[in-house]
């Protein structure tokens, strides 16, 4: 039986019929085709699928989608300004090389930004544990900690 759920998507209202069971992966995907956030491991330990739900990290492969309701949801879509400008932190992931495969960035970009909206000027060992739940098989995670840094103004 299909329930609606209704909250902020990306600063947007929206309300969409889904099944119970649905993850909030399988909502973002699926239902509202946004293909940013992407599924690793399928067990919340990789952090491929990392959003923001009211400013916090959550992973959304394992988060049902029922629970979003009332709340606000931030993908990485939705962190570009209404002009399609990058966020500082995506152009800090670029300048540095934090990008090489691209497949764990979305979800360590809003890892990093709620890691800067929590603590402006953060200690590598705060973005070290800022970053921890997100795993990059590419860069060593040298240059992340670098662009983070970066776009904190440090």
């Amino acid at each position: 039986m299909k329930q609606t759920v209704t909250f902020n998507l990306n600063g947007e209202p929206v309300s969409v019929e889904i099944e119970p069971h649905l993850t909030l992966l399988q909502l973002l995907r699926d239902k509202m085709e946004l293909t940013g956030t992407k599924e690793g491991c399928g067990m919340g330990e990789c952090g491929a699928c990392t959003v923001l739900l009211d400013g916090k990290t959550i992973n959304s492969c394992i988060f049902p989608a029922m629970e979003v309701d009332g709340k606000n949801v931030m993908t990485i879509e939705g962190l570009t300004d209404a002009q399609g400008n990058l966020h500082p932190i995506q152009k800090a992931f670029i300048e540095y090389g934090a990008v090489q495969c691209g497949f764990c960035t979305p979800g360590m970009v809003l890892s990093a930004k709620a890691l800067l909206d929590e603590s402006p000027k953060p200690t590598e060992e705060e973005i070290r544990h800022g970053i921890a739940g997100n795993l990059c098989r590419c860069t060593g995670y040298i240059q992340i900690i670098q662009a983070i840094k970066a776009a904190s103004g440090q």
